[in-house]
């Protein structure tokens, strides 16, 4: 069993930046905002792992974050897509819908 808990993770990891881009489609958000999202998806998500995840898209030019003041406390980092990212999450999408169609073809 322990080889289908790693299938399982891996599964999950290569689809964690399509789901926060996702997430980020509508609206910016906070990484806590973020975290919450996947959440109620039931995709859980730890700091750690976001984090590294949301400065390589920065880094690839897909995100870019503005600071909002708070009244609890410092100023947030609110995440928001840049136009190559809408681009590449519209790819993303046609992408994952005929994966979805392909499994659904093979497992009917």
């Amino acid at each position: 069993m322990a080889g289908s808990d790693n299938i399982k993770a891996q599964m999950r990891k290569g689809i964690l930046e399509y789901l926060i881009m996702l997430c980020l489609k509508d609206h910016p958000a906070y990484s806590s905002d973020l975290i919450n999202m996947l959440k109620e998806g039931e995709f859980i998500v730890v700091e750690g792992a976001l984090y590294p995840l949301l400065m390589r898209l920065k880094q690839n030019g897909l995100l870019n974050y503005i600071w909002v003041e708070s009244t609890l406390g410092p100023p947030r980092k609110y995440y928001t897509l840049t136009e190559e990212g809408r681009q590449l999450l519209s790819q993303l999408d046609a992408e994952w819908q005929s994966i979805c169609q392909a499994i659904n073809q093979i497992t009917q």
